[in-house]
């Protein structure tokens, strides 16, 4: 939406010749706009890593994209000053392609990680750590988010006949290897199998 009103608003400007008035404070509105955004979108991509918020760091996203719009207004409002009086009109238009860029890429983002998206290099390293495990000869992975926690669940092949009690010792080990090779991981489920199975 924000996208096809900056588009509708500065075609218009182009086509009827519009000017843009008040330069002075749309300059200082659009330096604030650039500030406050970037300090508020710093914020949230920060504390969206650290609790693994996939939303928050799209509204991190969305922050920041307010405060490139805010650039754009502020390089249209001097360039008009300049005495371009078309100037403005063309900074909403290449707004309206930034907002549509990063609008695509942060859907595209939640969409993955609704759908229970998960990096394949994620998988990777689980797999890896789990296989260097004493006593797992080999080991399968695959993952899933729950809201902000990934599950991982590992599926080790050990040798036949081992104790319930040495595939626990094993799980304990595999579950701090993956944890450690897998920050995300905030559950890792362990299932041994016999490599004759």
């Amino acid at each position: 939406m924000s996208a096809a009103f900056t588009a509708v608003v500065s075609i218009r400007k182009l086509l009827t010749h519009g000017t843009t008035t008040h330069l002075g404070y749309g300059v200082a509105a659009a330096f604030a706009g650039i500030v406050g955004n970037q300090l508020v979108a710093r914020y949230k991509f920060r504390v969206g890593r650290r609790i693994q918020s996939a939303t928050l760091i799209a509204d991190a996203r969305h922050s920041w994209l307010d405060a490139l719009s805010s650039a754009g207004a502020l390089v249209g409002i001097v360039g008009v000053a300049s005495g371009w009086h078309w100037a403005d009109a063309v900074a909403g238009l290449l707004l309206t392609g930034f907002i549509g860029h990063v609008g695509y890429e942060v859907t595209s983002d939640l969409l993955h990680h609704l759908m229970d998206g998960v990096e394949p290099g994620m998988l990777v390293a689980a797999v890896d750590a789990a296989s260097n495990v004493p006593g797992v000869a080999h080991a399968h992975a695959r993952a899933r988010w729950m809201g902000r926690s990934l599950v991982v669940e590992i599926t080790g092949f050990v040798e036949p006949g081992i104790t319930v009690l040495d595939g626990d010792a094993i799980g304990a080990q595999v579950e701090s290897a993956v944890r450690a090779a897998v920050p995300e991981a905030r559950t890792v489920l362990w299932s041994a199998t016999s490599r004759s199975a």
